[in-house]
């Protein structure tokens, strides 16, 4: 069920600020109206990943799962390199979760 808006809210803003409320509306892919209630009401604003930093964070579960097989395939005859791979692979996990 969709809520029915009912009550129009206008401010003024500088020229400045009515900028920069659009570009980090646009970043967030919410309208200016829906980003402005969001901020207001204290709701969780998250930007949108661009493509680069999707392509990078691709790149990066990549380079974990890889660093993950190297440390499984060395584990029993080479024990010291393992806990250094298996260390790599775990800062890499910790990178991925800044992501979310």
């Amino acid at each position: 069920m969709k809520r029915k808006n009912n009550s129009v809210t206008k401010f003024r803003t500088t020229s400045f600020e009515k900028k920069l409320i659009k570009i980090r509306a646009k970043k967030t892919g919410l309208t200016q109206s829906e980003f402005c209630k969001k901020a207001v009401l204290n709701f969780k604003i998250t930007e949108r990943l661009s493509e680069e930093q999707i392509e990078l964070y691709k790149m990066l579960i990549t380079y974990h799962n890889n660093f993950k097989s190297i440390g499984n395939l060395i584990k029993i005859k080479h024990p010291d390199l393992y806990q250094k791979v298996f260390q790599t692979a775990e800062e890499l996990k910790k990178h991925l979760q800044n992501f979310k």
